[in-house]
């Protein structure tokens, strides 16, 4: 079943709401403080400005979303550091959530610090992006709206993903797409499987490639079948979740340090915490040796939480 469906099901005895064209709820914000030499202010604040528009009011899908459909994401550009000719490095976060049903509760999509962002921006340069010709007529300048395009299709992907099995794979593709023609220079990076083991490469890499199909299958499980029936079935959802676990156990354990297993697990810590307290004691020593395995950073919160 669509993401489109699935929704609608859902959301058929609320009121009726007005449709939109555009899928992004999304807030970026550009922060200047971390550069040791003085920023022209007005530049990064039309800048800004720019990039809110590029992705609040640029069509990203075939589909057309409800206001309370839109993905709600947060992206914070933090430029560390100033070259001459206008370029900048910087680091990207990037958050999204999505709804639950019954719920005012919005559950983490993406928790991600991207560290390898260079571009170039002079006030007032249109913020473009052709999905035909992703690196454009300069790379540099290029190289910033492709990696908000990139990770605009990866939260895509991951959202259709979580209301239907495979139902990303289209987004998937497209942010494949952008790695492979991504913009090239000599201070560009994080396109390149060389780049890093943690990086754009690799996040599309595991999210296209058949050997971790049990994540896909285990993103589904989590959200639809797990998270959208706290409300309705406790006991049912938390199973659901228990086994989305389970999935992402067995694939850790067949192929070991991929990008794909922590990604999946940042900004998700609490939220299993809350879900796992209430269980069972079979099913919570069960949760709590499955994550410390598979989610080593937080491996003591677990420990000492699920007792």
């Amino acid at each position: 079943m669509c993401r489109k469906i699935v929704y609608t099901l859902c959301l058929m005895i609320l009121a009726p709401v007005i449709l939109s064209a555009q899928e992004l709820k999304a807030r970026i914000s550009v922060n200047t403080q971390a550069v040791g030499t003085p920023a022209d202010k007005k530049a990064f604040q039309t800048l800004q400005a720019a990039l809110n528009n590029f992705l609040n009011n640029r069509k990203w899908t075939k589909e057309t979303f409800q206001n309370n459909e839109k993905i709600e994401c947060n992206f914070l550009l933090q430029i560390t550091e100033t070259q001459s000719g206008n370029v900048y490095k910087a680091k990207l976060t990037v958050q999204a959530a999505r709804p639950i049903y019954n719920t005012n509760y919005e559950c983490p999509l993406i928790n991600f610090l991207d560290e390898n962002v260079t571009f170039k921006y002079v006030e007032y340069q249109p913020i473009e992006f052709n999905e035909n010709r992703v690196s454009g007529s300069d790379p540099m300048v290029g190289n910033l709206p492709a990696i908000l395009a990139y990770y605009v299709n990866v939260i895509m992907g991951l959202d259709f993903d979580s209301f239907s099995l495979r139902g990303g794979d289209l987004y998937f593709q497209k942010a494949m797409n952008i790695v492979n023609n991504a913009p090239e220079g000599r201070d560009i990076s994080g396109w390149k499987a060389f780049d890093g083991l943690r990086n754009r490469y690799w996040l599309t890499e595991n999210l296209t490639n058949n050997r971790y199909n049990l994540m896909h299958d285990a993103i589904y499980s989590y959200y639809r079948l797990g998270m959208d029936y706290m409300y309705e079935n406790e006991t049912e959802a938390r199973s659901a979740i228990l086994n989305s676990l389970s999935l992402i156990n067995t694939m850790n354990n067949d192929i070991p340090n991929t990008m794909i297993v922590p990604f999946f697990f940042q900004g998700k810590s609490s939220e299993l915490i809350r879900i796992f307290k209430k269980a069972t004691p079979e099913d919570k020593q069960k949760a709590r040796e499955i994550l410390q395995k598979i989610d080593i950073s937080n491996s003591n919160t677990y420990k000492q939480e699920l007792k």
